[in-house]
């Protein structure tokens, strides 16, 4: 029994029609005999995917009873029994009810699948896990019912629902979403135009990126080497020259004239000592390239053109941009040149553009490609020169002057170029052929190969000996520039690899996907564990190449350091290579040190925040403590005054006074301690059920009884929350709105459901904060407008909002209506699945 396949409908928000698709693929493969069954789908009351569930066999939902309510869930065992080739489950990001086999739906259709079971399902781009922190500085809130990444990545198929925010309003405001008293609210809160379009494209890059990954891995797994056009992707060469910022610029503007243009700028460190590379030039062009949303590279290459070529198709490229050569007229009698190389290479998928600019032909560009040392093409000549050479000479001479006293001088002559142009073997070749014919044709005794007199000997063992002398001198020349190129090429890769560490701009995973560009490889793992005889633990990797769990499996490592090691597969280097390998490995031990020690250094600095955050609490209060204690001492001192016989009515008001100054105190101290735990993180809320009638009229005993009208019905739900901290919300909300209320108002506190939550909203008429500093109030020490110094240290709003997300709920600010300012707390309903926030007037379960 095989694996089921798993089938995914993914959307931006809620109501864009997930559900509906499913259903409607359902009803496909009903018709055409597939044995679909509907294991759990909420229409929400929207008719027309209600009416998509007429038809379909459905699996009747399990009961479970939580907190007071029984609540539907999905009977996986029934599924499971039932077994059918199909089965759909909306949601699946959701979160269980208590009681339930599985915490969440993805866990309950790995069973499915697991089982050999098809699933459709249904998710929104907010529910992603890696999404977290994008949604929430987009919509303000964090989505706690998520999805991991790789549960949705591992889906066979996934099909993008997609609807224009505007239309998806249309759709709110016409009721088709939610019901008419939910569309207000939902409109003004999480529907926003721009959160939609947000969200929207989060969705579709996403579906585009996994697009691209998938044919990436299709073309490695066919061995696919052609160039698939299926986006712009615009490779630029660079050489370290003054035109690399024009061709950068040029290619960006081609990038912009196709959707989804991309471009990627290459710099080829050669092996042959010839390039001239500027550092500074190469240093500015990647800022360049970065700026216009490009990447660089930097890779290792002899031959030029073919780097460039495997680097395009690599990275399935559609166009090539080169600048035109640099070099002179006379240069071009050592080849055609890199660009027109690459232009006869390129084949007919790949384009490639040569871009004129003000350096053409004033300074040498890159020549041909030529091999290691002196290159194919010397060393070809020097063998034709060295022994076709003295043939062709031997036969001159005979045929025009065969008594020509020079000849040895003649021959010497040739074995010199040879060793010149092809080095040592060619000029030994050279030297071999013209001593034999030397001694056939002019030394005594004449066509014979033998020497009577000993002169003749010494001087063809002198001609010998010359040759092989200028050819070792030129092929020890030639072996030191070989080795001065490659160091030079090597240090150039160390020194840009060095400033992206130094500047702290790459990271582990981008490091080594360096390390795998720069040598050619599959891919690249640096590995650690904790002693010499532990387990191996892969810290970072980048590639597609096989996975590597030691490092005796991989085809190159490399010590990165005590109890670590670079592993690298694809091909086996070559030792010269590993100097290079070895400083790649300890950059990497470095990078992830440091990254460590950030990690290290956000908590401590997390911890000093919470020292710095109590000294300054300790300097704000001096004078907010002294007033209320400065009035109690001057009360109680009256009192135990015998010089004077307060009356009844004075000493009932100076213990009044005191009474005051100490409620003023407890006030002040409570809310010092609630920020010190709210910024050390101690803050532990008991969520449990609780009634908001019973704790709102609670937080009222510190304002007048005439200063607040209350408006919350006994029929409101039940909330999940910890009423000690949901009363000190209230009462610091509630003191501020009365503290900025025009006397005779009266501030409004009122309660109601919207969904799976409870808002309760004090409304006061007072003036109002601009909308520049709604944000601003919420953080500690800041009274708004001129508070005077007494009004508090602009603690009160700081505290609430803290204690309300310490519960799950949310606290904002927003006009009132004809002047004033209301203060917004959410909570989540009890009744709800899952005690936990979700963003404002979308509700749990959220529908298609």
């Amino acid at each position: 029994m095989g694996r089921g396949k798993l089938r995914i409908h993914l959307g931006a928000a809620p109501g864009v029609g997930k559900t509906y698709a499913m259903l409607s693929e359902a009803h496909r493969r009903v018709e055409r005999g597939t044995d679909c069954v509907v294991a759990f789908v909420e229409h929400h009351g929207r008719p027309r995917t209600e009416a998509l569930l007429h038809g379909l066999e459905r699996i009747p939902p399990r009961e479970l009873e939580h907190r007071g309510r029984v609540l539907p869930e999905m009977d996986l065992d029934a599924v499971l029994a039932r077994r059918p080739q199909v089965a759909l489950v909306d949601e699946l990001a959701h979160t269980n009810v208590p009681g339930s086999r599985n915490a969440k739906r993805w866990q309950d259709v790995e069973e499915l699948l697991a089982a050999g079971i098809d699933v459709l399902s249904t998710v929104n781009i907010q529910h992603f896990e890696s999404l977290g922190d994008v949604v929430e500085s987009i919509t303000g809130v964090r989505e706690r019912e998520t999805v991991p990444d790789e549960v949705v990545r591992r889906a066979d198929q996934i099909e993008l629902v997609d609807m224009a925010p505007e239309a998806l309003r249309r759709r709110m405001a016409h009721g088709n979403v939610y019901q008419p008293d939910k569309v207000d609210a939902a409109l003004s809160n999480y529907f926003r135009l721009g959160n939609l379009t947000a969200l929207r494209e989060l969705a579709l890059l996403w579906v585009a990126d996994r697009v691209d990954a998938h044919l990436q891995r299709y073309r490695s797994e066919h061995e696919v080497s052609a160039i698939w056009g299926s986006r712009e992707r615009i490779v630029v060469g660079l050489t370290g020259g003054p035109e690399g910022r024009t061709l950068i610029r040029r290619a960006a503007r081609l990038a912009e004239k196709g959707a989804g243009g991309e471009v990627l700028a290459v710099y080829i460190a050669r092996g042959d000592g010839l390039t001239a590379a500027s550092p500074k030039e190469l240093v500015e062009q990647r800022a360049l390239v970065e700026d216009l949303g490009g990447t660089f590279h930097h890779v290792v290459g002899d031959d030029v053109p073919a780097a460039l070529l495997a680097f395009a198709r690599g990275v399935n490229a559609t166009q090539i941009v080169l600048g035109s050569s640099r070099r002179k007229t006379w240069q071009y009698v050592f080849g055609p040149g890199v660009g027109a190389t690459v232009a006869r290479d390129s084949g007919p998928d790949l384009d490639v553009h040569i871009v004129t600019h003000e350096a053409i032909a004033k300074g040498r560009g890159l020549p041909v490609a030529r091999g290691a040392r002196l290159g194919r093409s010397r060393t070809v000549a020097g063998w034709a020169v060295g022994v076709a050479g003295p043939v062709l000479l031997a036969v001159l001479i005979s045929a025009v002057n065969p008594g020509f006293a020079n000849d040895m001088l003649l021959f010497l002559a040739l074995t010199v170029a040879a060793a010149l142009l092809g080095g040592l073997w060619p000029a030994l070749g050279s030297a071999v052929v013209g001593s034999l014919l030397l001694n056939y044709f002019y030394t005594p005794p004449l066509h014979t190969w033998t020497v009577s007199d000993p002169k003749n000997l010494v001087a063809i063992v002198v001609f010998v000996a010359v040759g092989v002398a200028v050819a070792s001198v030129v092929d020890l020349a030639a072996r030191r520039t070989h080795q001065a190129a490659r160091l030079r090429a090597e240090s150039e890769i160390l020194s840009y690899l060095a400033g992206n560490v130094l500047r702290g701009e790459t990271g582990l995973e981008d490091l080594l996907e360096r390390v795998r560009e720069t040598f050619g490889m599959e891919s690249a793992a640096l590995l650690e564990r904790a002693a010499d005889v532990a387990p191996w633990t892969c810290a970072g990797r980048a590639g597609r190449g096989r996975p590597v769990e030691r490092p005796e499996d991989a085809d190159v490592d490399v010590p990165a350091g005590d109890h670590m090691a670079l592993a690298l597969t694809g091909r086996v280097l070559p030792a010269e290579d590993r100097r290079v390998l070895a400083a790649f490995a300890a950059q990497a031990a470095v990078v992830l040190d440091h990254r460590r020690l950030r990690e290290e250094a956000d908590r401590a600095r997390a911890l000093a925040e919470g020292n710095r955050i109590r000294t300054a609490l300790l300097a704000a209060v001096s004078h907010d403590l002294r007033t209320p204690l400065a009035g109690i001492k001057a009360a109680v001192s009256s009192l135990r005054s015998e010089d004077v016989d307060w009356s009844p009515e004075d000493t009932a008001e100076l213990l009044a006074s005191i009474e005051e100054g100490a409620d003023r105190l407890d006030h002040l101290v409570g809310n010092l301690l609630d920020m010190s735990r709210l910024h050390t993180g101690t803050v532990t809320p008991l969520i449990r059920e609780i009634d908001v009638d019973e704790v709102v009229p609670m937080a009222l005993g510190g304002v007048p009884e005439d200063s607040v009208a209350l408006d919350v019905p006994e029929t409101l739900p039940m909330v999940a929350a910890d009423a000690g901290l949901l009363e000190r919300a209230m009462a610091n909300v509630v003191e501020n709105a009365v503290k900025y209320s025009p006397p005779g108002v009266p501030v409004l506190v009122a309660a109601s459901a919207h969904a799976d939550r409870v808002e309760v909203r004090v409304v006061d008429r007072g003036p109002g904060v601009p909308d520049e500093a709604k944000g601003r109030i919420f953080e500690p020490f800041q009274r708004h407008g001129d508070a005077p110094r007494g009004a508090g240290v602009g603690l009160g709003l700081a505290v609430a909002r803290g204690f309300a997300e310490a519960m799950g709920g949310t606290l904002d600010a927003e006009d009132t209506p004809g002047g004033g300012l209301t203060m917004t707390l959410t909570l989540r309903a009890a009744a709800a699945e899952c005690p936990e926030p979700v963003p404002a007037a979308e509700p749990e379960r959220q529908p298609s």
